[in-house]
């Protein structure tokens, strides 16, 4: 039996958790908006009557910690306590109070690869079934970006197999880089044209790379370098031929985009004075970047959204909190006091991934 069979089914009915979790004094504050917002998600309200509130919001970006990838951290002594407090009952709990219906689960950096390919691929499938239990036990609540064992290309190539076509995955989740390589890398030509025949929805996460740890001693690895390893593998992306030669890969793009729409004007630039550049993106870098999509999470403010929406459209941008480590109260707030309308919200918190994963309509 898998160490993942029994961990994943004993929690109680999300009501019963978010409502325990809530004191007489913070349900009397919160009254029926708090009830309503769990309920709007809540499949087993269904079948007292109880209809769920239109539109439902729908998080792209949300970490879950399998026992086995916790354990190979803690062997590595790369140990997270926000990952090690993680369980499903308090995923569920933090979706029924900020009326989150569905998030879509994935791991987060470093990933499964720590240089040891063979290893990477057990623990990707450890992770990749822990997750498809998860969904298997909260169907409308849950999905699952499956995640690929790379640098090693032919395990990856099984693993899209197993995960799209066995556990029925959403789609695939990435690092941005592995050790000196980022996702545009010849190395990787065969996982990308694979993805593309499939059409498949890539959800990507940023990484560090190994040229760029520990800078400066002062300054948490995420202030910096995850965002700029985003850009790092758009522009890999981009520049390498990939994204042209497989349009038909549904990019997610963590934190905005990272600092990519900072960088637009050299980006833009670069065709126009490279001619490998150029013939990299035939269809100009602009209209190359608005086929991507852009998660909120962590840039759910006034300025990066201003930015993120100058580059591309509204319609490529979906909802993302990147719980555990921030919450989704956080970005709905931010997200509001950033000027949207209130079609935009709707479009951000759940009409664009619907575009990306239909089935969520039925859930």
């Amino acid at each position: 039996m898998s160490v993942f069979s029994r961990c994943v089914c004993c929690v109680e009915p999300p009501l019963r958790v978010a409502t325990r979790a809530l004191s007489r004094r913070s349900l009397l504050r919160q009254g029926a908006a708090a009830l309503g917002a769990a309920a709007c998600a809540t499949p087993w309200l269904l079948a007292r009557g109880q209809a769920p509130a239109k539109p439902a919001i729908i998080d792209v970006h949300h970490h879950l910690a399998p026992p086995a990838y916790v354990a190979e951290l803690a062997r590595r002594k790369l140990n997270e306590p926000v990952l090690e407090r993680w369980t499903p009952a308090k995923s569920i709990e933090e979706m029924d109070q900020a009326g989150i219906a569905t998030s879509i689960t994935s791991i987060t950096n470093p990933g499964v690869w720590f240089g040891e390919d063979a290893a990477a691929v057990v623990l990707a499938r450890a992770c990749n079934d822990y997750a498809a239990r998860l969904v298997a036990d909260h169907p409308a609540r849950f999905g699952m970006f499956a995640i690929l064992p790379l640098p090693d290309v032919e395990g990856s190539l099984r693993e899209i197999e197993y995960g799209l076509d066995v556990l029925k995955a959403d789609g695939v989740c990435l690092m941005t880089s592995y050790g000196d390589k980022w996702l545009g890398d010849k190395a990787f030509a065969p996982v990308m044209d694979e993805l593309n025949r499939r059409k498949a929805v890539v959800y990507t996460h940023p990484n560090l790379p190994d040229c760029c740890r520990n800078l400066i001693a002062e300054v948490p690895r995420a202030v910096i370098e995850f965002q700029t390893d985003t850009s790092r593998t758009i522009a890999s992306l981009l520049f390498s031929g990939t994204a042209a030669r497989c349009p038909d890969i549904r990019f997610i793009f963590s934190h905005g985009g990272g600092t990519m729409p900072y960088l637009i004007e050299r980006f833009v630039r670069l065709p126009q004075t490279n001619k490998n550049a150029a013939a990299a993106v035939p269809d100009g870098v602009a209209t190359m970047l608005g086929r991507f999509y852009y998660d909120v999470a962590q840039v759910s403010n006034a300025a990066a959204m201003a930015a993120l929406t100058k580059v591309v459209p509204k319609t490529q941008i979906v909802f993302g909190t990147d719980y555990p480590f921030r919450t989704a109260a956080e970005h709905l707030r931010g997200l509001k006091a950033s000027g949207f309308s209130a079609d935009d919200l709707r479009m951000i918190e759940s009409e664009n991934v619907l575009a990306l994963i239909p089935r969520l309509r039925a859930g």
